[in-house]
């Protein structure tokens, strides 16, 4: 069984391109199953499970307080083991193949208004030192490029090119994709290079965005920075660097770009991942369509 686990988290990493955190996210609602087995059904191995004792733990997980949506993350990471189980004929059906995931409340992200990213540049005095200027241009790279947290914590100097006003970001599964910049955010970025350049040793293949030591940024930092900042501006509940690329793709599609272009920018691999962001567009879309119809002053 330990074997199975340890091929399986191999086949994360080095066939599906997982991130080590991701493939451990998955090995840990593994081994949760496997220590539910060993605490209730004597031992009951992996490979041999029906899915009446799956069952018996989606049970159980409720019973505790969890969450649909967690629930449903542990049973598919679950489901994506026992795929590989039959892939490499340690099983020969897979016990989840029937099963239908608990359903659960859609939750609508509510982006910043274009009003509150205004502000969080105009309304905040961010000092001109290295501190500031890198300040400013994470909540600009964010907003600029739509970029995840984890995308942005990994970018390196050498990934802007200057001459084309580009940016290339590393995505999930190492899939890369090319993002135009604005020209503010060229600027910003040589301002903070010179910044940054004052402070630490010039290395071609150095980080980006780095701490006031020169070390790498943390996610909590990342976290922390932005909700601070857009603390003095929204009074929204959630204020993290996701409501940011949330934004970043509903101002778009407010403003008239299309569903495929925004789907290239978010490095989304299928149309139904973005299409999450037009829910919040669609209320800017009945206004227009308000307004604009001949018959809605009738």
């Amino acid at each position: 069984m330990e074997s199975n686990l340890k091929a399986y988290q191999d086949y994360l990493l080095k066939e599906k391109n997982y991130s080590i955190l991701t493939s451990k996210a998955y090995l840990g609602d593994i081994n949760s199953f496997k220590q539910y087995l060993t605490n209730n059904h004597d031992e009951v191995q992996l490979e041999v499970v029906n899915y009446s004792l799956i069952r018996s733990w989606i049970v159980f997980l409720v019973e505790n307080n969890n969450s649909n949506a967690s629930v449903n993350r542990k049973i598919s990471s679950l489901k994506s083991f026992y795929k590989f189980l039959l892939k490499i004929k340690e099983i020969s059906q897979n016990p989840l193949l029937k099963h239908k995931s608990l359903k659960t409340a859609k939750k609508v992200q509510i982006p910043f208004s274009e009003k509150e990213l205004n502000d969080v540049f105009n309304l905040n005095n961010f000092d001109s030192n290295f501190e500031g200027v890198r300040n400013q241009l994470v909540i600009e790279l964010f907003y600029a490029t739509g970029i995840r947290r984890a995308e942005l914590i990994g970018l390196k100097t050498g990934n802007v090119d200057f001459s084309n006003k580009t940016i290339k970001v590393l995505g999930k599964r190492n899939k890369e994709r090319i993002i135009p910049l604005l020209e503010c955010t060229v600027g910003l970025i040589k301002r903070y290079l010179d910044e940054k350049n004052e402070l630490f040793l010039k290395d071609e293949n150095d980080l980006l965005i780095l701490s006031k030591k020169g070390n790498k940024i943390s996610e909590s930092f990342v976290y922390r920075l932005i909700n601070d900042y857009f603390s003095t501006v929204s009074q929204k509940v959630k204020k993290s660097p996701h409501v940011l690329r949330h934004s970043f793709a509903t101002h778009l599609l407010n403003n008239g770009a299309d569903l495929n272009s925004v789907k290239e920018l978010l490095g989304h691999s299928s149309l139904s991942s973005t299409q999450i962001y037009t829910h919040s567009s669609l209320s800017e879309l009945k206004k227009t369509y308000k307004e604009a119809h001949p018959r809605s002053k009738k």
